[in-house]
């Protein structure tokens, strides 16, 4: 009984430092992460939103491998905001 609320204990303390030290940093990572996943499907296949970036030949081979994500992507594109519009950019009130 005593081990087991040792066992929560830790465990509690430890997503507590997580969420005060890395939590942030995961969060990040995960956005840069999708915006660089955004570029590339841009360069390979902006075609399909009217923007001619690579000749098809090069698309085609990486098609197979992107199939899943094309609904998701364009749907994306189309809500996507300009880049300095983002919240990172705001000023805050200055």
């Amino acid at each position: 009984m005593l081990t087991a609320r040792w066992t929560r204990l830790r465990g509690a303390l430890a997503q507590f430092l997580y969420g005060l030290t890395g939590y942030e940093f995961a969060r990040h990572a995960l956005q840069m992460r999708h915006e660089l996943e955004s570029v590339f499907m841009v360069v390979t296949f902006g075609d399909l939103i009217g923007v001619p970036v690579l000749p098809p030949v090069y698309s085609l081979r990486l098609l197979p491998y992107v199939v899943p994500e094309i609904a998701t992507w364009k749907r994306h594109m189309a809500q996507r905001k300009e880049f300095w519009e983002k919240d990172e950019y705001d000023l805050h009130g200055l």
